[in-house]
């Protein structure tokens, strides 16, 4: 990751307006890496290596892709890029959700109760299966795990987690939980310190409540079509951890963008 010191040139895409509050505000970068991309390439390949030095698959959560395409992507890429995993649905997202519209396989009706809210059932195992290829193929060692909002903090949907979890304990994945909907953070605290779980958030919205790792997933302060405003990005660059990696992926309709601007910010 370069980092931007004042040397008289204007960060791209920042306006004059804004030079007093850069001077002010922007802090020179500490020693922990800090890391900047996207989830999902949004544009070819090979510019998007040049660019970024990390990238969230979402392909994965759809319907994982083929280990040829897999191998493809890593021998496309630097040797140093890092990419990270978004879960199949399968794990965790009932079968009920629209999302299932774009899974390619054809489930059974059976298979349809057995899968999401990370049951323990062998449609649930083999889609973690799955994903730890993935993970080889691509020398990758966090997924996320995002769950819907109807996944709420319920006695039995917390029994699930501690299953699935344990049993997936011995991969040397670290994974990384984005929960939404009513969670309250000293649940998420306590759950993430039993399961040994890193704490995914949008930094607009809320804070993360595990130490170490920063993994930020930017959703857009206003939904997807969002736009970050050069306050905001200002806003960001006071998240980097300043003893532990922090990784920002911007999820948005202008994520190309927007994460170009403030990677040349920080």
């Amino acid at each position: 990751m370069e980092r931007w010191e004042s040397s008289g040139q204007i960060p791209g895409n920042f306006s004059l307006l804004n030079l007093n509050e850069l001077g002010s505000r922007v802090k020179p970068m500490n020693n922990a890496i800090t890391k900047v991309g996207c989830c999902g390439f949004g544009v070819a390949r090979p510019k998007y290596f040049q660019t970024f030095p990390l990238v969230e698959i979402q392909q994965t959560f759809y319907q994982p892709p083929k280990p040829d395409t897999v191998k493809r992507w890593r021998e496309e890429a630097p040797a140093d890029f890092e990419f990270t995993l978004k879960a199949w649905q399968l794990i965790t997202h009932e079968s009920s959700s629209p999302t299932y519209r774009r899974l390619k396989m054809r489930l059974s009706e059976r298979q349809r109760n057995q899968v999401g809210s990370f049951r323990w059932t062998d449609p649930v195992r083999q889609a973690w299966e799955m994903m730890l290829e993935i993970t080889r193929l691509l020398d990758a060692d966090k997924v996320v795990f995002q769950c819907p909002a109807s996944f709420k903090p319920t006695d039995e949907n917390m029994d699930r987690m501690r299953e699935f979890f344990t049993h997936i304990q011995f991969s040397n994945i670290t994974c990384i939980w984005e929960p939404r909907g009513k969670w309250q953070n000293d649940e998420i605290a306590a759950l993430c310190r039993e399961l040994n779980l890193i704490h995914c958030v949008d930094p607009f919205k809320n804070e993360c409540v595990t130490a170490g790792l920063r993994y930020y997933r930017l959703h857009g302060t206003t939904g997807y079509r969002h736009e970050y405003s050069d306050k905001e990005l200002l806003e960001l660059t006071q998240r980097c951890a300043k003893d532990a990696p922090t990784y920002f992926l911007f999820n948005n309709v202008s994520m190309w963008q927007d994460a170009i601007r403030f990677k040349e910010l920080i």
